[in-house]
């Protein structure tokens, strides 16, 4: 993974702005990370269960489900290689969406909603509890459940 490092001061609520005041406390943190990498690189989720929400977060960036503002040129048919890349683009998109519909399923409509945040949205554990009016610390316990589901339908681990 790549690392993009910048400074953030500490406030009472994170870490926010950019350059720290004369006097003030500062934070190293890495732009690049993701909340998922976070949680993974300091022992709360198992290989299995981040593996799982890469290839979660994959099928969701490659069925393009959020909005686009460009047009693709990309050509009609892809000469060999594996199945996958001899779909032309449009078809990639739909078997990732049916890929990311079906893994969002496997997690089951309680475990979704913090699975989706955090995973393919990037907020952090807290700000899905907040959003989803959850106790504090009750994410994590959801997310693995969440995680350990799609790790079975991805056949991980």
């Amino acid at each position: 993974m790549q690392r993009r490092l910048a400074e953030r001061e500490l406030t009472s609520e994170g870490p926010g702005g950019i350059a720290p005041a004369k006097g003030r406390r500062s934070v190293t943190v890495n732009l690049a990370e993701s909340p998922l990498s976070w949680l993974h690189a300091r022992g709360h989720l198992s290989d299995a269960q981040f593996a799982a929400g890469e290839c979660l977060r994959r099928d969701f960036e490659a069925a393009q489900i959020m909005p686009g503002v460009t047009m693709r040129w990309d050509p009609v048919r892809v000469q060999g290689g594996p199945v996958d890349r001899q779909l032309n683009p449009t078809e990639r998109q739909i078997a990732a969406k049916a890929r990311f519909d079906g893994a969002v399923g496997a997690a089951g409509p309680g475990l979704s909603d913090v699975l989706w945040r955090v995973v393919c949205a990037g907020e952090t554990l807290p700000d899905a509890e907040r959003v989803l009016a959850w106790p504090v610390r009750s994410g994590k316990l959801v997310l693995r459940l969440a995680l350990d589901r799609v790790a079975g339908f991805y056949r991980i681990g």
